[in-house]
This record gives structure tokens, C-alpha cells and sequence, in this order.
């Protein structure tokens, strides 16, 4: 990679290009030839997979299932497999998932489920679409910066935080809108505006917030076909218009009809103080901004694309929505990284020569702070021996767990119920809303519970529970007959 301005960027360096220039076609396969695409973005996505997928498995062969999530998708996924309404226990007794979060899409993963039962069968799906999502990335920043620079965003972007906190954090449905928005932008980049809104129109059935998300990507459309396409451009601004009568719609009307408290619950978190957690909040746009993008994506429109999901976790009252750990950054990392490529590519056209040469080193700098932030990050567990050995304590629990018959009754907490969903019905502690179960499966490795038959009690006085096993901190009780 040249550390200095070519003598063709030097001579056109002066001449400030605008949006209306042409961008060279893009290179697609031959019919009934070869595919003359080079193939590192193929090569970079399977690699990402590897590490994504091993990761994910590592650790759920360690037990270190991070959230009741995997679990609440699993028993979704699971239902959508046997042509059944999605419900979750672990939600409450009978609660439809679509009247939690509206995420029909997962339905998708139906098929799968019904082959390998497993809650692995989600770590590796989400594993595919996130690295699936490095393809667009990277060919649109080689498109538009040349090859080298290209597959070094690619990999920037497969490395960024914002990518491994959602692998870290177990099974998400945000997984299906990474990869949508990331095509969606590289049609937007390439100017095929027709593709862009029939990419970003499914992110309607990820999640009830991401309607605005595909308003969003509209505008940015609408704005830039303007010229070279008014129609295009009017049509897009309609698909906008849809974008937000679609969350409308699916916060009052659709979550609340599948909801058994007949209203979206998420509410009493919205409505929170701009100023609460200011220093957290300002933290996260330096995270977003600096190590990702250098600062150069604020010279993009693209990035206005963030700005839905930036504006949720803002104005929420939850301290969860507001940090740079879980999932929730995910769905910005395609914004941020295309946004940069878009800067990059308008910077090099720049009269002034200090940005003409800041875009010029700014691939190698972001990939080379992604590599090394990677070594604090979740994916350095690969390079631990440690990582891809199965621990003698996960083993006693399964051998615990597997005392509990299929098709039993099961409350949990967090480490059993991602165990035991694929067989068994179980509910959250405490949540089982008037069922009586027929074993209660607690992860107590904190020793925060201190007589756990008494603990049983006080969550089912009207029955009886013994003790039946117990391993590592997790204790397994069955309801005496």
C-alpha cells in the first residue's frame, strides 16, 4: 500500500468532484463465464465466519451464555419449526415474541432449527450473517478507494467493536439487519437506487425500530437521486413516508395485538433525559467515531443512517442502551464503515492537501487500530489454548441437567434454560405466572442464594421442592409428589 499521493492523485487533486461524476460500473461474472469480482471479499467473509462461528461455540462449550436471550429465541425458533406461533416462556407462560419485539424474520431460521435442534444452530446462523454482511462492505470501499484500501476497511469492519459485542453476546435478530443495511448502502454508493430501497425494505420484519432505519436510508436516497433521478427520488421519499407509518404501525397496532398486556412494553423505557449518562453517551460517539472512522464519516450523508438507532438508545431511560457493550452498536458498524468509504472517496478530490493525505493514510490506520483493539476484544479468546477445551465442570453440569426428562417443566435462570430450551418447556424465575414446575434449574455460582430450598418456597409456597443435585454452582431441584 503507497504511503504517498500518486502522481494522477496529485494532478487531479484540484478538481473537486461532485456527486453528479460517473462511477465506473461495477465488474460482475461473465454469463457463462468466470466471475471476474476479485475474490477477497469472499475470502475475508469466510475467514470472519470462522473466527465469528469458533467463538461463539467456544462459548457455549464454556457455559458463558451472557443473557436469557438465546434462550427466548431458541423456544421462538423452535415453535416457528414445528408451524406453531413463536412463544416464549421464558417471556411469561404463553407469550407471543411477536408482541415483545416484532421480528418475524426469524422465521427464517425454521428450517435449520428443525434439522440440528440446537441453540448452536442461532450462534451459527448469526455468525454467517454478520460475516456475510463484510461482503458489501468490502467491495463498495474497493470500488471506490481500489482494492488494497478496500479489503482493509473490509477488515476493519469484521474486526470493529461494534461486530464482536454482538458475537459476544449470543444470539440476537439483529444479525438479519446488519447484512441488509450493508447491501442497501452499496447500492446507494453505486448508485442503484431501486436495489437500495428493496434491500433496506425487509429491515421492517428485523425490528419494529428499524422502520425508521429504512426511512433513513430512503432520504439518503432521495437526496442523492434528486438530480439524476427526480422520479427515483420522489419514490423514495414515499418509501420513507412507508418506512415510518411502518413503526408506527407495528409499535401501536401490531405489537400490541400479539401482546398479552395488550401494549408495547418497551414504553416506560422511552422518554429518558438527554443529559442522563451524558459522559457515557459522548463515550460511545467517540467509540463509534474515532477508532471506526477517524472523524472522516461525518463528511457523509450516509451516516445519517445512524441516527434512528442513536436517537433510541439516547432518549431511553435504560443505562444498558446507552454503552458500547452487548449488541446494540451492530447495526451502525455498516453505516460507519460505508460512510467512510463515501468520505474517503470525496476527500481524495479535496483542494486541500492535508485532507487529501489524511484520506490517503486513514485505511491503514483504521485497520491497524482495529487489530489492535481486537487484543481486548472477544475474538481474542481464539488465541487462548484454554478457549477450545471443553472445562470438567461444564461437563458435571450437563450431567446434572441431563437428569431432567424431556418435556418436563423447568424454571431457570440464565446458564440452565439456554440448556435445557431444545426439550424441555421452561420458564424465567419468577416469571412462571402461576405454573408450578416440575424442576427448578438456578445457576448459583455467586452463592447470591443462600438456602435454595427456602428460595423455592418462597417462589411456589403451595408446593415442595427437594434438592436433587448440585454441581459448580448449579443446583438442580425437583417438586416433591
Amino acid at each position: 500500500m503507497s504511503s504517498n499521493p500518486t502522481p494522477a492523485d496529485t494532478a487531479t487533486a484540484a478538481a473537486p468532484r461532485t456527486d453528479s461524476a460517473p462511477i465506473p460500473p461495477p465488474v460482475t461474472a461473465v454469463p457463462g463465464g468466470r466471475d471476474r469480482r476479485p475474490r477477497d471479499p469472499r475470502l475475508l467473509a469466510v475467514l470472519l465466519f470462522t473466527a465469528y462461528a469458533t467463538l461463539s461455540v467456544c462459548r457455549w462449550r464454556h457455559l458463558a451464555t451472557r443473557s436469557w436471550d438465546l434462550g427466548i429465541f431458541e423456544q421462538a425458533v423452535r415453535a416457528y419449526a414445528h408451524l406453531r406461533a413463536p412463544v416464549a416462556d421464558l417471556k411469561g407462560p404463553g407469550s407471543n415474541l411477536l408482541g415483545d419485539h416484532f421480528s418475524p424474520v426469524t422465521a427464517l431460521l425454521a428450517p435449520a432449527y428443525r434439522l440440528f435442534p440446537t441453540p448452536v444452530t442461532l450462534l451459527v446462523a448469526q455468525a454467517a450473517l454478520l460475516a456475510l454482511s463484510a461482503v458489501p462492505v468490502t467491495r463498495a470501499a474497493a470500488r471506490l478507494l481500489g482494492r488494497s484500501r478496500g479489503l482493509a476497511l473490509g477488515l476493519a469492519y469484521g474486526l470493529s467493536w461494534g461486530m464482536q459485542r454482538a458475537v459476544d453476546f449470543d444470539f440476537h435478530e439483529i444479525c438479519f439487519a446488519v447484512p441488509l443495511i450493508a447491501f442497501a448502502l452499496k447500492a446507494v454508493l453505486e448508485r442503484r437506487w431501486r436495489a437500495a430501497l428493496l434491500w433496506a425494505f425487509p429491515l421492517v420484519l428485523v425490528k419494529e425500530d428499524l422502520g425508521l432505519t429504512l426511512a433513513a436510508i430512503a432520504l439518503v436516497v432521495a437526496v442523492r437521486a434528486r438530480k439524476p433521478a427526480p422520479r427515483t427520488a420522489l419514490c423514495a421519499l414515499g418509501v420513507a413516508v412507508l418506512g415510518v407509518l411502518a413503526a408506527v404501525l407495528t409499535f401501536t397496532v401490531v405489537i400490541p395485538a400479539f401482546s398479552t398486556a395488550d401494549a408495547y412494553s418497551y414504553w416506560n423505557k422511552a422518554g429518558g433525559d438527554p443529559l442522563d449518562g451524558l459522559g457515557t453517551k459522548i463515550r460511545t460517539l467517540a467509540w463509534l467515531l474515532i477508532p471506526t472512522t477517524g472523524l472522516l464519516a461525518l463528511r457523509s450523508p450516509l451516516l445519517l443512517v445512524a441516527l434512528p438507532t442513536l436517537g433510541w438508545r439516547f432518549l431511553s431511560r435504560d443505562p444498558h442502551y446507552w454503552g458500547t457493550d452487548w449488541h446494540y452498536s451492530a447495526v451502525l458498524m455498516p453505516v460507519l464503515s460505508l460512510a467512510l468509504a463515501d468520505a474517503l472517496s470525496r476527500a481524495r478530490w479535496s483542494p486541500r492537501p492535508w485532507l487529501r493525505s489524511y484520506a490517503l493514510h486513514l485505511p491503514t490506520a483504521v485497520v491497524a487500530a482495529a487489530l489492535a483493539l481486537t487484543t481486548s476484544l472477544p475474538l481474542s479468546a481464539l488465541g487462548e489454548p484454554a478457549a477450545y477445551r471443553k472445562p470438567a465442570r461444564v461437563s458435571a453440569v450437563e450431567r446434572l441437567l441431563a437428569r431432567v426428562p424431556d418435556g418436563a417443566s423447568v424454571e431457570a435462570n440464565v446458564g440452565p434454560s439456554s440448556r435445557l430450551v431444545a426439550r424441555c418447556r421452561v420458564f424465567w424465575t419468577g416469571g412462571t405466572g402461576g405454573v408450578t414446575p416440575d424442576f427448578i434449574a438456578l445457576d448459583d455460582s455467586d452463592h447470591s442464594i443462600q438456602d435454595v430450598q427456602a428460595y423455592a418456597g418462597r417462589l411456589h409456597p403451595r408446593a415442595a421442592y427437594d434438592v436433587v443435585g448440585a454441581a459448580y454452582g448449579y443446583v438442580l431441584l425437583e417438586r416433591r409428589t
